[in-house]
């Protein structure tokens, strides 16, 4: 496995998040060596959702006000149905992600979590996935959908949903 030491990743996220889709990346990267921070627009604790139901709660490192994409190698995108829609409404968000597309650095989104790509007006000729729920969300944004585990476009990193994990988690730590 790649050694990740000396990296430093963002995962932006709120309540509503899928809990399978932030832990176990940050578990990944992690176990890789990398630094993680939880960014979220409010400080204290946010609740991960799982297959229905409000589930445990994770530490927010930084606010989005806070964080600075200067200071990160990668940024990591879970989904949930809730947690992109809510991020989306929030222009700090937005502007953060758009700004590691402004540096070329890493960008991986799952499930859902490309909804906040689209609100970012990131996608145009990109070649993507998603959950298949948003798939003509992501084509009217631009994008060209394909139905892989994983697809990576040049920083674009994105993956179908929860049963992708480990290709998604794999290919993360192999393009950092």
């Amino acid at each position: 496995m790649k050694d990740l030491k000396g990296k430093k990743i963002a995962i932006l996220a709120t309540s509503g998040f899928e809990e399978s889709e932030l832990f176990e990346p940050k578990s990944a990267l992690e176990k890789s060596g990398a630094m993680i921070h939880v960014i979220a627009p409010e400080k204290g604790k946010i609740k991960a959702w799982n297959h229905g139901n409000w589930s445990k709660e994770i530490e927010v490192d930084k606010t989005i006000s806070e964080a600075d994409e200067n200071d990160y190698d990668a940024l990591v995108l879970p989904g949930g149905v809730i947690n992109p829609d809510k991020l989306r409404r929030d222009q700090k968000a937005v502007d953060f992600i758009k700004k590691f597309f402004e540096s070329n650095k890493l960008v991986a989104a799952i499930c859902h979590g490309p909804q906040l790509l689209i609100e970012a007006e990131v996608l145009k000729g990109r070649t993507m996935t998603s959950f298949h729920s948003i798939k003509k969300d992501v084509i009217n944004a631009g994008a060209n959908w394909v139905d892989n585990e994983v697809v990576v476009d040049g920083n674009l990193i994105t993956s179908r949903a929860p049963g992708d994990i480990p290709a998604f988690n794999r290919q993360i730590i192999e393009s950092i």
